[in-house]
């Protein structure tokens, strides 16, 4: 499953769509996020690849984040802001901001409202050699997806801020979903 969820705009960011791209390990997000990036000029944020960007630094935050990967564990909420805020401010001109990956959970979710918001602002690892898409990490991904997500979702259906996509569907198909439910938007 692929959801979206639709976000107001910032003043620093002017008048850019915020979008959380969330779903479970392998559905899809970040294809379906380089597709509407390129065709709608959004910038695509995507945490998972913040993260390892992150990892490959030789300083101690890059090890703190390589090790808790490797583990399958989730990264400090401060630290995931933190780069997600960062790497948005760094694209101020952007239209829109496909935010793969992110909330985790219901604290991230309620953290970054605070924070944006309150300013108004296994195939894989194979192909792309991801350590973390190993099978023992992947199943505690799995598991803590589901244990720690169910409560963001259900806090942004509340607000109406939640579309279903369904990810069983071939690549194509989801993007023309994705499309129809940006383009609602306008």
């Amino acid at each position: 499953m692929l959801l979206l969820l639709l976000l107001g705009t910032t003043d620093i960011l002017k008048s850019s769509l915020i979008i959380f791209v969330v779903g479970g390990p392998g559905c899809g997000k970040e294809t379906q996020c380089k597709n509407m990036a390129t065709k709608y000029g959004f910038c695509h944020v995507g945490l998972g690849q913040l993260l390892r960007q992150e990892a490959q630094k030789s300083t101690h935050r890059g090890r703190q984040i390589r090790d808790m990967m490797l583990q399958g564990l989730l990264v400090p909420s401060g630290l995931i802001l933190d780069m997600i805020s960062k790497n948005m401010l760094s694209h101020p001109e952007s239209r829109g901001f496909l935010i793969d990956g992110f909330p985790q959970e219901l604290k991230q979710a309620k953290e970054f409202e605070r924070i944006t918001m309150v300013q108004r602002v296994l195939h894989r690892g194979q192909v792309e050699r991801r350590a973390e898409d190993c099978e023992v990490v992947m199943f505690r991904h799995l598991a803590t997806y589901y244990t720690l997500c169910e409560p963001v979702l259900t806090f942004y259906q509340q607000k109406k801020l939640l579309r279903n996509i369904s990810a069983e569907e071939a690549p194509e198909n989801i993007f023309a979903k994705c499309c129809s439910v940006i383009e609602s938007l306008w």
